[in-house]
């Protein structure tokens, strides 16, 4: 058997569910309003961080080709100086000298071909004021031919002296000297000391006579200045 609701407390479920259905729709309305607002600002989020990415994208994008070009430059500014290293050529040893002159330092007096009464001809070769005792050299590398007083041969009016015999079929004489320092046959190098500069034989005061001749023998003198010229020594 049902037991009756009294009227007051009716009215008063009544009014509980009445307040909580208006509950209900307030609520539902919030929650209606709130997924009305967020499906109109969704878009608007999700393109700006779309465009933020893209950005950050297109950054990484320039930034590695920038990476890229610098890489690029610097292997091809490697590959030049290794290129340039590899291509410098080697300097070339300075090559020995053939000749040079039979005295360090001098003073030229008299000269070839020239006219005196000191000689029953004309000069035949190049003479070189110097001390007694100055160093004597070989103009050229050869074999000593002649060496001792009389001229090594040559006769009185050298008073001593040496021929050496040079490879291009040329030879040298030195004369008036006061020591020999070498003998015949020996073999002497462009530049060695062979004798100590004096005078002896037919000489005005203590000078070198140099001669370039096309035999050892007296007679057959060529201006010894030209032919030391001609192979780049300068007197």
């Amino acid at each position: 058997m049902s037991k009756r609701m009294n009227p007051a407390a009716r009215v008063t479920v009544v009014a509980l569910a009445a307040a909580g259905l208006g509950a209900t729709m307030v609520t539902g309305a919030g929650s209606a309003f709130a997924a009305e607002g967020k499906a109109v600002t969704a878009p608007v989020a999700v393109t700006a961080s779309a465009a933020v990415a893209a950005q950050a994208d297109a950054q990484a994008h320039v930034a590695a080709q920038v990476k890229a070009a610098a890489a690029k430059a610097a292997a091809v500014k490697k590959a030049a100086a290794v290129k340039k290293v590899v291509t410098v050529k080697p300097v070339a040893a300075k090559k020995a000298a053939s000749w040079v002159k039979p005295v360090a330092a001098y003073t030229l007096s008299a000269s070839y071909n020239q006219g005196g009464a000191m000689w029953a001809h004309k000069h035949s070769g190049q003479d070189f004021a110097v001390p007694v005792g100055t160093p004597v050299k070989a103009a050229g590398t050869g074999t000593v031919v002649k060496a001792g007083p009389n001229g090594g041969g040559d006769g009185p009016a050298y008073g001593n002296a040496i021929v050496v015999k040079h490879a291009n079929g040329t030879y040298s004489q030195y004369a008036h000297l006061s020591k020999i320092k070498v003998h015949i046959g020996q073999k002497v190098l462009v530049g060695q000391q062979i004798a100590l500069s004096g005078n002896t034989g037919n000489s005005s005061g203590p000078h070198l006579h140099f001669e370039i001749r096309t035999t050892p023998n007296y007679g057959s003198a060529v201006n010894p200045a030209a032919f030391l010229r001609s192979h780049g020594v300068s007197i």
